[in-house]
This record gives C-alpha cells, structure tokens and sequence, in this order.
C-alpha cells in the first residue's frame, strides 16, 4: 500500500515539474541522472502533507514541487474572492507583517538552511525555489501559525539565492472556511491542484506523455483518464496560499 503511494508521488513530482525538465531532457545523459536524483527527492511529497501524522519523518511537502507557478487550467482550482471588508484586510495587513518579521532572518538563505528548511532541486532551474521546513508543514495540518510558513520562496541571482515570500499550506479537506480563518478569502485565493490523470501503471517516466498527463496534460476528467488506461486522482497535494511580503501593490503581495 505504501509503496503504491510512494510510486503514485514520484511520477506525480516528475510530472509537475515536466515543463521545466522539458529542455534539459534532450542534454546530455548526466543531466537525466541529475532529473533521477532529483526525482528521488520528492517522492514522498503527499506523505508529509496528507498522511504526515501517519509518517512524519518520510514527509515531503506538496508545495515543493510546485517549482513555478501554473496558469489557470483545468487542472488548477482557486477559491473565489469575497467582499472586501475593513476587518479583513486589517487581518491580512497583519499577517503580512509578522510573515515579513519571521522571514527577514532568511534573506541570508544559509541561516534558513541552519533552521531545518531544505531546498527542493537545488541544480534545476526554476522559477521559485522552495526551502520547506518539514516540521511546520506538518504543524500546517493542525493549525496556523503566521511566523511558520512551509515554506521560503527564492528566485536565484546571480547564482545567490533573494527571498521573495513564503507559502502557507492547509490539508486536503479544509473547508473554505477554514481556509478564511487563516488568511481571509476577501484578500488571498488559495489554490490546490485536482483532476490528475496518472499514466497507465508501469508506463516509465520516459515513456510518459507529458502532453496528455499531469497537471499540465489536456486530460482533465475521469472518463477521459479510463479510456486512456489512466490513474485518476481527483485532488493532490493540499491548500496552498503563497505571501509576498516585500511587494508594495496589494494585488502582488498575495499573488500567486
């Protein structure tokens, strides 16, 4: 059962980061031994975020792989905005600040690694690096917690790593509500990630049709998936909530 799992979140990984990979895949064949080891790392992504109370310490938070942000598809469902209202966004304004408070220590990404975050692909390119702090991503499933995000978000310069924000995450089942309870859906959309279609079982990475499946694929429905053999999973991973508190316009600040 748990190697099933294990199985299912290796190719899941590949096939999120499968549009950055794309073009180092017809480098040279060091670079695919590099794509493997990298691969490895994720693999237990939904442990950690879903099944984290039943094994902590094999954890990888979803939010790792999510190496750079994806548009609006059918793969990709955002809570809606609701009225604005003053005491929400007082609310909000607040978070901002003990986030911005908590991270400042972590422009030096040496001291974030020093505190127990891990950088997920170190040698892939990416848009946004995530250093995840396993521990809070499982104190996530519990509570919120403003000064613990998952995770430290970075872009690279100059081969140096500049802090951008952080992510928040919720577990899979949180309600809308819920979700409002720790950052107001008048202010932020949080995000998760649904209708995947995994290949056929026993379909090798390479093998995979990265134009058909994953949350880039145009399979987008159940039907759709069974005609193709496919493995379908209605939702993975959790809530996602991403924070920018070095951003001076409000609609970036929350930006996903």
């Amino acid at each position: 059962m748990k190697t099933n799992l294990t199985l299912t979140i290796f190719v899941a990984a590949a096939l999120l980061i499968s549009t950055s990979v794309a073009a180092q895949q017809s480098q040279t064949s060091q670079s695919n031994q590099q794509q493997s080891k990298s691969d490895m790392a994720g693999m237990n992504m939904e442990e950690m975020h879903h099944d984290s109370t039943k094994d902590p310490d094999s954890a990888r938070s979803a939010t790792d792989s999510m190496s750079d942000h994806m548009d609006m598809n059918a793969h990709m469902f955002m809570t809606s905005l609701r009225p604005e209202n003053p005491k929400d966004d007082e609310r909000a304004s607040e978070i901002v600040e003990i986030v911005r408070k908590s991270i400042d220590r972590y422009k030096d990404y040496r001291v974030a690694l020093t505190d127990g975050f891990e950088i997920f692909l170190p040698n892939l390119p990416q848009e946004h690096y995530h250093f995840t702090n396993y521990r809070y991503a499982y104190e996530a499933r519990i509570g919120f917690n403003p000064a613990h995000p998952t995770s430290l978000l970075y872009k690279k310069v100059n081969g140096e790593y500049e802090l951008e924000g952080a992510m928040f995450t919720a577990r899979k089942k949180a309600t809308e509500e819920e979700l409002n309870q720790r950052v107001p859906l008048s202010v932020a959309r949080w995000h998760k990630h649904v209708n995947l279609c995994m290949p056929p079982k026993g379909t090798s990475l390479q093998q995979v049709n990265l134009k058909e499946f994953g949350l880039r694929g145009s399979i987008a429905t159940e039907d759709a998936c069974a005609q193709v053999g496919g493995r379908w999973i209605p939702q993975i991973f959790g809530w996602m909530v991403h924070v920018y508190p070095y951003e001076t316009d409000p609609a970036k600040i929350w930006a996903l």
